[in-house]
């Protein structure tokens, strides 16, 4: 019934043609495209296509990469993890093939806009088999996906039981509905403790100058730097960026993508890749010098730039991502939640990675305010 390919490229595909599954998306195909160019290390590409009678009508990106199972655990899971490793390095560092990107927010399946709602469940099945029968011919023995679109929940839940996966908890998505008028009036939302202090961190606005910029130009080495200390104080990090990436995104994504530059006198103390297609303003890097980004109170100055950007272009939501989500919430924020699936090729591990999953993740909603 179905016909199934994995690319290595998107090259080898025409653009209309992967657009036209997933309604314009803003990580769609050009989003992905500056990911591929940008030369992650580590990383390699597939997107996993599903054909009926010639025709494409389902799709999906995905990535292979040897895995540190650290990487997804907190607290104390991530302390026995470490204690494992010492004992069995190759264990803990299986080679990984995954649904979704290391740079999206899901992993989103991208089906043709007529396609019957009960045949998408076929067609994801046949996305899974081929992922996995690709997987395997690359010596992958664990598979996953990346934080399953919470939009396709049930879809993915079905789907990944009956290939045998095993759920865990993912970093959920915060967004913030641009239900009021000004800031007065979204001010005037918040609790009176968490109004009085962004009053407070606003007076900041006079000390630092913010641009806008469609690329980062001649102040892409200092970018790098502010990524790469911001990178350093992050608990985990799947994917480590490149110059390439902001180049790439920058000329492939235009009117699309924009560059918050926040600058003390002419120290550029932080920056910000924003982008938006008319309906969500998303917020996919925020990078700022610690101590000084700090005490300028860079990141709530952030925050209100680009709710008064979401004002001005008459956006309807903010997606401000999965970190620092204790702030986000306080602001206002709802969170989406997000899973992650996993299997394992050998049945004793899997069942032992399903078994000390729960023991050992940490609850990503743990001592987050509803």
């Amino acid at each position: 019934m179905f016909e199934t390919r994995v690319l290595t490229t998107l090259d080898d595909l025409p653009r209309g043609q992967w657009d036209a599954l997933f309604g314009g998306a803003l990580e769609g195909f050009d989003y992905l495209r500056a990911i591929e160019a940008a030369g992650l290390a580590g990383f390699d590409w597939r997107y996993v296509l599903v054909h009926r009678d010639g025709r494409l009508v389902g799709a999906a990106p995905a990535f292979i990469t040897d895995y540190r199972l650290e990487t997804t655990f907190e607290g104390q899971g991530r302390r026995i993890a470490e204690r494992v490793r010492s004992l069995a390095p190759g264990l803990m560092t299986p080679k990984l093939a995954c649904l979704g990107s290391p740079g999206t927010e899901t992993a989103t399946v991208g089906f043709a806009p007529d396609l019957p709602q009960p045949d998408r469940a076929a067609v994801l099945t046949a996305l899974i088999r081929a992922f996995e029968d690709d997987a395997a011919r690359s010596g992958c023995v664990l598979t996953g996906v990346k934080d399953a679109d919470h939009a396709q929940a049930e879809l993915w839940s079905r789907a990944t039981a009956a290939a045998g996966y095993s759920p865990v908890p993912g970093q959920p998505i915060a967004d913030l509905p641009i239900d009021f008028s000004d800031l007065d009036a979204y001010l005037a939302g918040l609790s009176s403790g968490a109004r009085r202090d962004m009053r407070r961190k606003l007076r900041s606005r006079s000390g630092v100058r913010v641009e806008l910029r469609s690329s980062l130009g001649a102040d892409l080495p200092r970018a790098m730097a502010l990524y790469h200390q911001t990178l350093a104080r992050a608990s985990a990090q799947l994917e480590t960026l490149t110059p390439a990436f902001f180049t790439e995104v920058a000329s492939r994504m235009p009117g699309r993508a924009v560059f918050v530059l926040y600058y003390a006198g002419d120290d550029l103390l932080a920056f910000n890749l924003l982008l938006e297609d008319g309906e969500v303003l998303l917020d996919k890097f925020f990078c700022m010098e610690a101590e000084r980004g700090r005490a300028h109170n860079l990141y709530f100055l952030s925050w209100f730039f680009n709710l008064e950007r979401c004002l001005a272009r008459g956006l309807k939501r903010y997606r401000s991502g999965q970190a620092n989500l204790g702030d986000k919430v306080r602001l206002g924020s709802r969170l989406t939640p997000a899973t992650m699936y996993f299997r394992h090729r050998n049945g004793l591990l899997n069942g032992a990675l399903r078994a000390l999953a729960p023991l050992v993740m940490g609850d990503p909603l743990e001592g987050l305010a509803a």
